[in-house]
């Protein structure tokens, strides 16, 4: 009797316990402690009663009641094992596609490298699109499991307008939803329509500005017929945003120069010349330490190049042809892979490019470095016309290899050109290695500390890139491959059979 009443007793105490610790965490110990009180009591109970036990073991019923008991001990103990492991170990699966539930490993590193509070408010009314106010309430969930220097608080402005009021909240934002980042440096609001359109650009920003982080400013000049970055380039500048840049255009003819805080300049494939005064400004820029991205396309104007062969370039007229390395069946669209660029990426390519010549009897102060490069069976095709087979002319055609792309180092001022400027378009950005391109020349300009990466959660149009031999081996293959392996499983089906 007296060893049924401990064993009871252990069982009460075991149960309490485990209820204890999931319960109230906050009391873990102390469930603990009743943990073993309550093992303590059925081991206490087995030795008093253990020749009863052992009898009721080893009876034919005895044995599928423990082989039961185990059974069902393993099922919830492993059970409980997960819930406790989750309790301390929170970790979030996305098993999306595009990561569209994951943050930005840029954005993780913003916030796990803050040292001052954040104080965020949320102002979303219920007539708030609701696209907005779920966005943003997820979103910052999210940025909450990576920091806890934020605090988050959801304030209903048509409930509270005093605190409205005093966080600065207007009209736009009461209307279409606002968030409200307080830090020591300041304050911001991000309004509804940023973030739907452009969500944790925006929320990561105001983290940077309110604690009194700079942000690097990337400048793409207009005004000579470049690309433009909200049309042409706007995947470009969404993988800028990605890795935390500012990035702006400037006019040099309609502004007041280059402004001091721009971390690089980059000319997005110009096709008109400059005047006077901007190639003073760039040469001033340049002079002063500047940094430049140059992306030029075959036969640019000649002030663009004259500037870079101030700089020890030369660019010879015409288009890049390398019949060695190209995206097929376009001869006038170099393919560079691993070993003919300095990054080492995979495959870059270059859809109609000039080529790239350093002059001889460099000063020691220049360094020139390649960048990517093309094949030894390449020439600059000089009166090239697309749609037409190009040509090796002996008497017109410069034979290659070609740079196409090549850093200039001169003291503090670094200048990086491309002869062409359609890689980093929308249309081609995602390709290949061409966006790793773009932001890894943009990061090394910038003077970034590290390698970055692109995060960009955006449905990529991809375009399948095959060398020469690869063409030629989808044609041989899909046209000879598959009828020869049927001769051959026929003839040694019919051999078997004989």
């Amino acid at each position: 009797m007296k060893t049924s009443i401990l064993a009871l007793l252990g069982l009460v105490a075991l149960s309490v316990g485990l209820v204890l610790s999931f319960v109230m965490p906050g009391i873990r110990y102390y469930a603990w402690i009743i943990l073993a009180l309550g093992a303590a009591l059925l081991a206490v109970a087995f030795i008093f009663d253990f020749r009863r036990v052992q009898n009721t073991l080893i009876s034919h019923q005895g044995k599928f009641g423990v082989g039961t008991t185990v059974g069902i001990s393993l099922f919830f103990g492993v059970i409980l094992l997960t819930n406790a492991i989750s309790v301390g170990n929170f970790h979030r699966f996305d098993f999306t596609g595009l990561a569209q539930f994951t943050l930005t490993s840029q954005t993780k590193e913003v916030l796990k490298s803050l040292e001052n509070p954040v104080e965020i408010v949320t102002f979303f009314s219920p007539t708030v699109p609701p696209q907005v106010s779920m966005q943003g309430q997820f979103l910052l969930d999210e940025y909450r499991l990576h920091s806890d220097q934020l605090t988050l608080r959801n304030l209903d402005p048509d409930l509270n307008p005093d605190q409205a009021r005093q966080y600065g909240l207007n009209r736009l934002g009461a209307q279409y939803g606002s968030v409200v980042f307080k830090g020591k440096a300041g304050q911001t609001q991000v309004y509804g329509p940023q973030i739907v359109r452009e969500a944790e650009h925006a929320f990561t920003s105001a983290i940077l500005q309110v604690t009194g982080t700079k942000q690097k400013r990337i400048y793409f000049i207009t005004g000579h017929g470049e690309h433009s970055i909200q049309r042409d380039y706007s995947k470009a500048r969404g993988g800028l945003k990605d890795n935390l840049f500012l990035v702006g255009e400037l006019d040099l003819l309609n502004g007041f120069g280059i402004p001091q805080d721009a971390a690089a300049l980059v000319i997005p494939g110009p096709n008109k010349d400059m005047d006077n005064r901007e190639i003073k400004l760039l040469n001033d820029y340049l002079e002063k330490d500047g940094k430049l991205l140059m992306l030029l396309n075959p036969d640019p104007p000649e002030s663009w190049k004259q500037l870079l062969s101030e700089w020890w370039i030369d660019v010879p007229a015409g288009t890049l042809i390398d019949l060695g390395s190209h995206v097929a069946p376009n001869l006038d669209h170099p393919l560079v892979p691993r070993n003919q660029n300095s990054y080492g990426f995979t495959e870059i390519y270059f859809p109609g490019a000039a080529g790239l010549i350093p002059q001889k009897g460099l000063p020691e102060s220049v360094k020139i470095q390649p960048l990517t490069w093309t094949s030894r069976k390449s020439w600059v095709e000089k009166d090239f016309t697309s749609g037409e087979e190009p040509q090796f002319d002996k008497l017109k055609d410069q034979p290659g290899p070609f740079a196409i792309g090549a850093m200039i180092n001169k003291g503090g001022t670094s200048i990086v050109v491309f002869g062409d400027s359609h890689f980093a378009t929308d249309k081609h950005f995602y390709n290949g290695n061409n966006s790793d391109l773009f932001l890894n020349t943009i990061n090394q300009l910038a003077a970034e500390a590290e390698v970055i990466s692109v995060d960009r959660k955006v449905i990529p149009a991809r375009r399948l890139i095959l060398s020469p031999e690869q063409v030629r081996f989808l044609h041989v293959s899909s046209i000879g491959l598959l009828p020869f392996l049927l001769l051959i499983i026929g003839g040694y089906v019919r051999w078997r059979r004989r």
